[in-house]
């Protein structure tokens, strides 16, 4: 076996980077022209458009070694470079820096993009409607804690669209200088976190003290100052604070996952994988929720999810979150949004999105 590597390999390597190289100036010189600042609509075709482009190397992108999800994480860096070259983006976000919300900002904008903290869901949304930022990214499911209700609520109230979600995998790991678990004496966590590895700590840190932070980044910033402190938080944190990852993965359900809502002020034109949000009222009276879901039915539209929650215009009346498949200007969604505006006495279209990637 030689001990040198191929000469020829090694020679049309350095030909096929010369040639990336080229292709990704030629790239970033067209993104360039593209979107003029200040623009709304312009930029909603480049969003879905962005959109589109991960869809198609998600769907297709295995053809060779590389599998698409490391494709799509290299194209979606790219993309935000481009980006930044003609329009100057800033992402509000639920924080503080370290959170899985902070990550789903960088997984659905890429690494490049400004991204502000928030304290709360509702500043968050406030950043957003003022013009402090063109989107804003904030946590409206998990899959194991359910609903988180603020976020619904401040869509209720706000005129904001939905135009994109986040799906992420939640990856709990133990973060600590700590030299061995032995020397632990306390676990520091968001509330939920905390919960959601409740059988991992009781099998392996039994008898140490649980204490509640205000978020996984929090917890780990004090992890930071104390060694006999261990935090639970992801790989985002693991990375921001500088923190060992001691045991990863230690979450009791491993198909944990949480849903992000991009908020912005913008229509997304269509991709062919797209989903939509509605805010409905349903008549209160024997079968009025039949009849509001009726029309989906007809259409052959696909209901994926509905939630409801208190209407706060009177007592025990609820308005309901439904998430159907298709654009709101699909042909076979516009005669159901239609019908279903017939059927109830409020409809509102939150807005239409390309669906989540992996």
């Amino acid at each position: 076996m030689s001990d040198s590597l191929d000469a020829s390999v090694l020679q049309e390597l350095k030909e096929l980077d010369r040639q990336l190289q080229s292709l990704l100036q030629q790239r970033a010189e067209c993104a360039r022209k593209l979107t003029p600042p200040g623009q709304s609509g312009l930029a909603a075709q480049l969003l879905a458009q962005r959109q589109s482009t991960l869809q198609g190397i998600e769907s297709s992108g295995s053809e060779g070694p590389l599998s698409a999800d490391s494709l799509v994480r290299v194209y979606r860096e790219l993309l935000a470079e481009c980006d930044a070259l003609s329009q100057s983006v800033k992402v509000a976000y639920l924080g503080p820096q370290g959170t899985y919300t902070h990550a789903a900002v960088q997984k659905h904008f890429g690494k490049s993009v400004e991204c502000i903290p928030y304290t709360a869901i509702d500043d968050v949304f406030h950043a957003v409607e003022i013009g402090e930022c063109g989107y804003g990214v904030v946590p409206v499911e998990n899959s194991i804690e359910g609903t988180i209700n603020r976020t619904l609520d401040c869509i209720t109230e706000s005129s904001l669209r939905v135009c994109g979600e986040v799906r992420l995998r939640i990856e709990h790991n133990l973060l600590s200088h700590a030299a061995d678990t032995s020397q632990i004496e306390s676990v520091h966590a968001h509330p939920q976190a905390l919960a959601q590895c409740r059988r991992w700590l009781e099998s392996n840190l039994p008898g140490v003290k649980r204490e509640s932070a205000s978020s996984n980044a929090a917890a780990a910033k004090l992890a930071v100052a104390r060694h006999d402190v261990a935090a639970i938080a992801g790989d985002q944190a693991a990375e921001l604070y500088q923190l060992p990852v001691m045991r990863s993965n230690i979450e009791d359900e491993s198909s944990n996952t949480t849903r992000f809502m991009v908020i912005g002020d913008i229509d997304v034109a269509p991709t062919g994988n797209d989903a939509t949000s509605l805010l409905v009222s349903a008549p209160h009276k024997p079968g009025g929720l039949r009849k509001m879901l009726e029309p989906f039915e007809q259409a052959g539209v696909s209901m994926t999810r509905i939630e409801s929650r208190p209407s706060k215009t009177a007592l025990w009346n609820y308005v309901f979150f439904i998430d159907v498949s298709g654009h709101q200007n699909d042909d076979d969604l516009v005669p159901a949004l239609a019908a279903l505006a017939r059927e109830t006495q409020y409809c509102r279209v939150l807005g239409s999105y390309p669906q989540a990637l992996k």
